[in-house]
């Protein structure tokens, strides 16, 4: 009785659960078609290129299907028609180097596959049953074993690891089927000249009809990366100066627009690889035929990385665990500002360098980025006691309190016993009035000693002051890697034939934007396997 009356209070309970969830779940499927409208309207809205290749792709699978349709070229084709619908699935992405990679890779594979099959199948034909059989599976075994070993040379990875996953894939399918199919050698004919159809529809379809080129995208990328992190820091360094009581009273749903500023340059590595593996296929469609070096924007991702990191540690400083005061921050911060709008100037004058193909200006790094730097230095200077301290005994006091802890902790390791210390901070004193006789020593080194860890670090005199030396330093720093990012951006310029910075030159920023905002996410990056 007991188990049915436990067994009935769970399906009680069960049914209570579906009739709370059951309201929640209409409701969700009412808002559904809203949300999904919206997310359609979104993706579109971002980037009109996605809805572009949506009607390519579509297009193209209704060209390869009249194959399958038709009757004069189904007849003249036959059931491999298929093949052609699989092929611009596969094949046809996003960017036209993307396409024309994985298109020349499977036609090629395809090619070789058929032509060594061939060769395979008129040996094995000479031969009788059983050792035809030995022959097909002896061939089958040594061509997947060198193919797949082939896959793991690093230059084969990466240029031609989906051309030779066609070839095995291909040369397999004709090799074992032709054992017990007579006419393969039409089969073979017929599903070759499917896969070519399709490739080319894709080709045709990538190149010729709104091209997105893969040189572009990186091109536009990468001045979206200068772009975001010179917003990112500057952004960062305003909030920095701002009133956390005034900071709180803001909205906090939606996205950290810091956060979203570096993310991109975090994250591109593999993008911008892909991007440039893709443009290395692309035929020379600029208007002065020049083949832009891509290994060179990679190289500038990597030193773009470097400066991110910079951002980001500088963004952790607004969450320090122990914050300096407004007061301080109120010191410093007009020159700090003026640096971090010296910094971002620099680098959107990078960015509109690489917009308009021309080379930086000569006074790029000017004097108003020097005396920002200068005022910064001057501000830390005017202000010795923040960072030195007015009380030298209770530096003295609180370095030997240090030292006389790390001592004791020794002498309990060898079984000596050591007298306490004795220190002029009060807040040491409270503690250990506070602290009961109860606790094990146990419970002491795990719950007491963090809290001593904290109190001895705020009782230093200097230890507001920390953080912010520490982020003035990070603002250092910056300075100091924007020479290797100007170093990047002028070898970039020399290898892709840039036009000399004339003082006139005006650049259109606004009518360059609008061709370079575009999603960071926009490239299918998994065909590059």
């Amino acid at each position: 009785m007991e188990m049915a009356m436990e067994r009935n209070g769970d399906c009680t309970k069960t049914m209570g659960n579906w009739e709370k969830h059951i309201p929640i779940f209409a409701q969700k499927m009412k808002t559904y078609p809203g949300l999904l409208c919206k997310t359609m309207w979104k993706v579109g809205h971002d980037d009109p290129r996605r809805v572009i290749h949506a009607f390519k792709v579509g297009l193209s699978l209704t060209l390869v299907s009249l194959l399958y349709l038709m009757e004069p070229l189904f007849k003249g084709i036959g059931q491999n028609a298929i093949w052609a619908v699989m092929t611009v699935v596969v094949v046809l992405e996003f960017t036209a180097g993307a396409t024309l990679c994985k298109g020349l890779n499977r036609g090629f594979g395809t090619l070789l596959a058929g032509s060594l099959a061939f060769i395979f199948e008129y040996i094995a034909t000479e031969t009788g049953p059983v050792f035809r059989a030995i022959f097909i599976g002896a061939a089958v075994f040594l061509i997947g074993s060198a193919a797949t070993y082939l896959r793991f040379f690093p230059y084969i990875k990466k240029n031609y690891d989906y051309g030779v996953v066609i070839f095995l894939l291909t040369f397999n399918l004709i090799t074992v089927s032709s054992y017990r199919v007579d006419n393969v050698l039409k089969i073979a004919h017929d599903r070759f000249f499917t896969i070519a159809i399709g490739c080319g529809v894709c080709l045709l379809m990538s190149l010729l009809i709104f091209p997105n080129w893969s040189g572009e995208e990186l091109h536009n990328s990468t001045v979206l990366k200068l772009e975001g992190l010179a917003k990112s820091m500057e952004a960062c360094v305003n909030a920095y100066f701002v009133d956390p009581n005034i900071e709180d009273t803001k909205n906090q749903s939606s996205e950290d627009p810091i956060y979203e500023g570096y993310k991109a340059v975090l994250d591109s590595k593999s993008k911008d690889e892909a991007l440039a593996l893709y443009a290395s296929w692309e035929p020379r469609h600029s208007r002065y035929c020049h083949r832009f070096p891509w290994q060179r924007y990679v190289k500038l991702g990597g030193v773009l990385r470097h400066f991110g990191y910079t951002v980001v540690a500088l963004h952790g400083c607004l969450r320090t665990e122990i914050p300096t005061p407004q007061s301080v921050r109120t010191l410093f911060k007009d020159p700090c500002n003026r640096l971090a709008g010296e910094i971002s100037k620099v680098l959107m004058e990078l960015a509109n360098s690489i917009t308009s193909h021309r080379h930086c200006s000569p006074e790029i790094l000017s004097d108003h980025l020097h005396e920002a730097l200068q005022d910064l230095n001057n501000a830390i200077k005017s202000q010795p006691r923040l960072f030195l301290g007015s009380n030298k005994n209770q530096a003295t006091n609180m370095l030997a309190l240090a030292a006389a802890q790390a001592s004791q902790k020794h002498e309990k390791a060898s079984g000596v016993s050591l007298s306490s210390v004795k220190t002029d901070s009060s807040a040491l004193m409270d503690w250990k009035s506070r602290r009961t006789t109860s606790d094990s020593k146990e419970a002491e080194r795990k719950v007491l000693r963090p809290q001593l860890s904290k109190i001895a670090i705020t009782s230093l005199e200097f230890s507001e002051a920390l953080p912010f030396a520490a982020f003035a330093s990070l603002l250092v720093e910056m300075v100091a890697k924007l020479d290797n990012v100007i170093a990047e951006v002028e070898e970039l310029g020399r290898a892709a034939c840039y036009k000399e910075y004339q003082p006139c030159d005006e650049v259109a920023v606004t009518r360059d934007r609008k061709k370079i905002n575009v999603s960071q996410n926009n490239v299918q990056t998994d065909g590059a396997e």
